[in-house]
């Protein structure tokens, strides 16, 4: 058995059946993401109670730490939100508009996951290794999550 291709099973589907099919679709990858915040967020939330964090950190630190729980909140709020919006809005034939903010949020809230687990690096590798290398280690993170992520996408736009 073959598969279709993607364009040939969109031009067979109606155009509501393909409304259906990518909200389905956007509230699976939600999923994958939620997944990852969540355990973020908590991680983060965790450590701010350790004896090392109460002890060794400087201001640096915490200020890092700081930045990278504000955007963890904002993935979380970002991320979540479309799954709200379709739960309050189901049957009130609101998909369309759902799925057109859904995707901006979910982009946003993926910028901000990038941001967080961007930060988070930063952190450990400054708790670890300290000095200039944590800014190179936090670095090469940004560029890795931002190339796999957004540009590889974004390169594919058109196709």
């Amino acid at each position: 058995m073959t598969e279709e291709s993607p364009k040939h099973v969109e031009h067979d589907e109606h155009p509501r059946e393909r409304l259906n099919r990518n909200l389905n679709e956007l509230l699976q990858e939600l999923r994958v993401a939620q997944a990852g915040v969540q355990i973020l967020f908590g991680f983060l939330l965790s450590i701010t109670f350790t004896d090392v964090y109460q002890e060794e950190t400087g201001a640096f630190e915490r200020s890092t730490h700081m930045v990278a729980v504000f955007f963890a909140v904002g993935a979380v709020a970002l991320l979540t939100a479309p799954a709200a919006w379709h739960r309050i809005l189901i049957g009130q034939g609101k998909r369309e508009q759902i799925m057109r903010l859904a995707t901006r949020t979910t982009i946003a809230g993926l910028v901000c996951l990038s941001l967080a687990v961007t930060a988070s690096l930063l952190l450990l590798s400054e708790m670890v290794v300290g000095g200039p290398l944590a800014f190179v280690i936090a670095g090469v993170c940004a560029v890795v999550v931002g190339v796999l992520w957004f540009v590889l996408p974004m390169r594919h736009w058109d196709d």
